[in-house]
């Protein structure tokens, strides 16, 4: 877009100063749509085309893009705000390592999954997992996103 308005931009300039940059052979293109009635075959194909072109620029406008924030909501019932994911998952890395046996954490979000990467040194690992599962999932209470947050732990060990 920012191409074919540059495009436009140089050629109504250049014609206003009067010398033509004339990129586009504009003068081929009128004598064509001059000569051209509008049941023939081209011209409905031309018009076909443009037509599609434009609906499928209303349609991607229409289509909401990915969002780059986590709704949460406050204390007032009709206020919810949005919170970067990588505060977000700072939030619940920072709990994940508050668990006693994890030596670093590491959340990301896939999806609306929160997936703990968590390194520890412990040789008995058993219950850990759900040591930061449940602290994770705390945090995420605590937060209150809108929307549910399932989280995943993968342990790994040095």
């Amino acid at each position: 877009m920012l191409a074919v308005g540059g495009l436009v931009a140089t050629e109504v300039i250049s014609a206003l100063l009067g010398s033509p940059v004339r990129v586009v052979p504009y003068d081929r293109m009128f004598a064509w749509a001059a000569s051209t009635p509008w049941r023939s075959p081209q011209a409905l194909g031309a018009a076909t085309l443009l037509t599609a072109l434009g609906l499928l620029l209303v349609l991607s406008a229409l289509i909401p893009g990915r969002t780059r924030t986590v709704p949460v909501r406050t204390g007032d019932p009709d206020l919810i705000v949005g919170m970067r994911p990588r505060g977000f998952t700072g939030a619940l890395a920072h709990a994940a390592n508050r668990v006693p046996g994890v030596e670093h954490a590491r959340v990301r979000l896939v999806g609306r999954t929160a997936r703990v990467t968590a390194r520890t040194t412990l040789r008995d690992t058993s219950g850990l997992p759900e040591a930061v599962r449940q602290a994770v999932h705390a945090r995420i209470e605590e937060l209150s996103p809108v929307h549910d947050h399932p989280v995943s732990v993968r342990l790994r060990g040095r």
